[in-house]
């Protein structure tokens, strides 16, 4: 009985936290260039000081993440890019080390900075991009940022930096708890010449609000389970002590 309570208890812990990463999906089906996280559960061994494992828990896991291209919306404004198919634009997170996402709704902040509409600011050629006052910006598909002066013609564009765009190998890149890609060696990755914005454009979150709202219910459904399976182990635990009480 005790296994079995130990191994119900632990279960209905951890659908409690695959359920949490599942609602975190969810929250985040309209965020622009979000991808999922996918977890998944497994058994462990429970060992002691000494001797072999006296019993098995469940643990659910964040396996990875959900790397599936989202869908390309056009919007028109001029800040906004959709990076096209495998490749990620670089940005500096909060603590300084660079780091990378799929959200291409940009904008220039109070200081002409570049950043995402989170604030990270987006990385260039010699690292954060600063726009200086212009009348007009363009993003080329290179990442290439051209602008037009004030007071200046309509066909006198100046290229001032380039976004730097890369594409990291199978498995290099994992998310860390803001949502922001990082490499797993610690390492910057280098720029990409081949990877390609669309301008004007941006790419939607890879969550299925459906196929999320059924893993909530399976999750719900779970967990009821492990519950029914703490009562079986404590109606049988009571069940084992009236017989005891009979001898």
């Amino acid at each position: 009985m005790d296994r079995l309570l130990y191994v119900s208890m632990t279960g209905a812990r951890e659908t409690l936290r695959a359920q949490a990463l599942v609602s975190q999906n969810l929250a985040n089906a309209n965020t622009t260039g979000f991808r999922q996280d996918v977890a998944d559960f497994r058994s462990m061994p429970v060992f002691g000081d000494q001797g072999l494992p006296t019993r098995a828990y469940a643990m659910a896991e964040r396996s990875g993440t959900d790397l599936r291209l989202g869908h390309v919306m056009t919007t028109g404004r001029e800040l906004d890019v959709a990076v096209q198919g495998e490749g990620w634009i670089a940005v500096q997170g909060a603590d300084g080390k660079e780091a990378y996402t799929r959200a291409g709704d940009l904008q220039v902040n109070a200081n002409g900075l570049l950043t995402t509409m989170e604030g990270q600011p987006v990385l260039g050629n010699g690292g954060p991009i600063s726009i200086p006052p212009a009348e007009k910006i363009e993003i080329g598909a290179s990442g290439a940022i051209s602008i037009r002066p004030i007071g200046e013609g309509s066909t006198n564009l100046a290229e001032i930096d380039r976004i730097k765009l890369v594409k990291p190998a199978a498995g290099a890149l994992y998310k860390d708890e803001s949502g922001l890609m990082r490499p797993r060696d610690g390492q910057p990755l280098a720029p990409d010449a081949a990877v390609r914005v669309l301008g004007g454009a941006l790419e939607s979150s890879n969550v299925n609000a459906a196929e999320a709202l059924v893993n909530m219910i399976e999750s719900s459904r779970r967990f009821e389970v492990q519950i029914k399976m703490m009562k079986v182990a404590e109606d049988n635990s009571s069940a084992t002590n009236q017989l005891l009480r009979l001898e």
